[in-house]
């Protein structure tokens, strides 16, 4: 895969969060990874490459069509998720409300993405992209003198 650059918001050094991480990292643990995932954004991306094209794989649990913004601009593929989750319940003389709201986004860099020929698929929590390339031309051509 050449000139492939896979890019996050998310830059921390390893131990180096801020400091009540370890409270996240408690509570935020394993016994729950679908959701986590997406949570933290860190939502996991498969890129595989052929001959005609990169197909991008999103594993997005819990996120609706809806929920996903997908952009290519300058050979940039961005991934966006934006979310939003109440609840509500209500016991005698007591009234519980919870809302979240949370935005997420991976880009992948293409320098030969064809932009007109982008299709995409959601199904079942997995986001499937497909970019077309552009077709190589040839990188020495012998020219002939008149």
């Amino acid at each position: 895969m050449t000139g492939l650059t896979i890019s996050n918001r998310k830059r921390q050094l390893p131990g180096m969060s801020y400091p009540y991480g370890w409270i996240d990292d408690f509570f935020g643990g394993n016994w729950m990874p679908a959701r986590r995932s997406v949570m933290e954004g860190m939502f996991k991306l498969d890129i595989e490459e052929n001959e005609q094209a990169y197909i991008v794989t999103a594993e997005l649990p819990g996120v609706s069509k809806d929920e996903i913004g997908l952009e290519l601009s300058d050979g940039r593929l961005t991934i966006s998720v934006h979310k939003e989750e109440s609840s509500e319940s209500e016991q005698k003389n007591m009234i519980h409300k919870e809302r979240s709201v949370y935005t997420k986004t991976r880009s992948v860099y293409f320098p030969d993405a064809r932009p007109e020929d982008i299709s995409a698929n959601h199904e079942n929590g997995v986001l499937s992209v497909t970019v077309s390339k552009r077709e190589k031309s040839p990188a020495s051509q012998k020219i002939n003198i008149a």
